[in-house]
């Protein structure tokens, strides 16, 4: 059977939040929290038969367990409902999972998880987690049900999460990239992505990053990535030395001044690059492409064996072709679609872009003046747009998801690609 951790340093202690498959646990109760033992390849694992979404633990029954997890105290068990499960894929397998606390030593880190023949196990006086443990526990269990209930949009292949709305919070996310674009307020699933893209330097919008950092740090994910334009790299050095002096942690992360025209490879298949856009400080967007090889023109009429044997002595027989698959422009005006150099954005699969203002009480010179765009721009440039989805987002928080509804019902019919709105966040009239 096996196993996934997370490991988070919470001073001087470590969490980690263990999944376990269900498979060949015994349950020995319909709806109590029986604790079962169970010896698989030398190893013993603690299972919860209780009700699905049951969150807690009888703490006598915990007492009863003859195991000891290498002089590791057993803290509690999450048995998270079918939704939950849901929510951990992908940071865990979301298949019958069982969730437990496990809470232990610095010292005792050793193989990651290696338990030792089972014995006592031992309990505090009281049999129940300190106020703070427990608020601890309490606070991540919240979260994790938070995420569950988190709406998004499918489109193209893609799933597209996140909030984006104007001067409060805008953080976009695509896992099938492992991509976050800008970090607003840090929301938990940005945590799990590799890669940040931040385009420009307005809080409601780069505001997250010192959580974002942080917090892979606690669940001991790699560094991630992030992309800034140059021009704020140097600043956004000097914000996280101050957050590391305050704070007395470690930021460790791959900071990357990536200018419009430059590429990076983020894998072998998808390459990034950053688009101009235009807003009322240094800004830019970004199109993220797939990598696709293609036979030169010289060698199409040639055999496969011939082929084969021009490869295996190293001549580069295909060239690469980029295929815009994504785009994220962040804010701005819409001279964005008047740019020459946004072809590739106006041709992704999917354009995620801003569409601050949707009536008349606002007007186009406003959205001008504050660097933004109004929603009869996008109509008056409409025949630019050559996306087969377009996904608006930053509407101002003055509007509700029907008002929403109703200003982008103005632009389907001028616009070939499908239009939807990312409107996590927002009120409903009817609520």
């Amino acid at each position: 059977m096996g196993g996934c951790a997370v490991v988070a340093g919470r001073s001087g202690w470590v969490w980690w939040w263990l999944r376990w498959n269900f498979d060949g646990f015994s349950s020995r109760s319909s709806g109590g929290a029986a604790i079962d033992m169970e010896e698989r390849g030398g190893r013993q694992f603690v299972g919860d038969g209780g009700e699905e979404g049951d969150s807690s633990l009888d703490e006598g029954l915990i007492c009863k367990l003859n195991g000891k997890f290498d002089g590791h105290k057993f803290i509690s068990g999450v048995n998270p409902n079918t939704e939950a499960r849901n929510h951990l894929d992908p940071f865990f397998p979301a298949q019958s999972t069982f969730v437990c606390v496990l809470q232990f030593k610095y010292a005792n880190l050793t193989n990651h998880y290696n338990p030792k023949t089972p014995c006592a196990v031992k309990s505090s006086s009281t049999g129940f987690l300190s106020a703070i443990e427990r608020a601890i526990e309490e606070e991540e269990y919240r979260k994790a049900r938070a995420e569950v209930n988190r709406k998004g949009l499918n489109v193209e292949g893609y799933s597209i999460e996140g909030h984006s709305i104007g001067g409060h919070d805008t953080c976009v996310i695509v896992p099938q990239l492992k991509a976050a674009f800008d970090i607003g307020r840090c929301p938990t699933r940005a945590v799990h992505q590799n890669f940040l893209f931040i385009t420009h330097a307005h809080l409601d919008h780069i505001g997250g990053l010192p959580m974002y950092i942080a917090t892979r740090g606690l669940y001991v994910l790699k560094p991630p990535t992030v992309f800034v334009p140059p021009s704020i790299k140097e600043d956004v050095e000097k914000l996280l030395d101050v957050h590391r002096s305050m704070s007395q942690v470690e930021l460790n992360l791959d900071l990357i001044a990536l200018d419009v025209g430059e590429t990076y490879e983020m894998r072998n298949d998808l390459v990034v690059r950053p688009v101009r856009t235009h807003h009322v400080i240094p800004s830019q967007g970004y199109v993220i492409y797939s990598v696709r090889k293609k036979l030169k023109k010289q060698y199409i009429h040639l055999e496969g064996k011939k082929i084969e044997k021009l490869k295996k002595s190293g001549v580069q027989i295909t060239d690469s072709v980029l295929c815009p698959e994504v785009a994220f422009t962040g804010d701005t005006t819409s001279d964005f679609y008047l740019d020459p150099r946004s072809a590739d954005a106006l041709r992704a699969k999917v354009l995620i872009t801003e569409a601050t203002f949707l009536d008349d009480n606002c007007s186009v010179e406003h959205a001008r003046e504050h660097g933004h765009t109004h929603i009869y721009e996008i109509m008056e440039h409409a025949k630019w747009i050559r996306n087969k989805t377009l996904v608006l987002t930053h509407f101002s928080p003055r509007y509700s998801i029907e008002e929403i509804r109703q200003g982008i019902s103005k632009l389907k019919p001028q616009v070939s690609a499908n239009v939807v709105a990312l409107t996590e966040g927002f009120k409903s009239m009817q609520s």
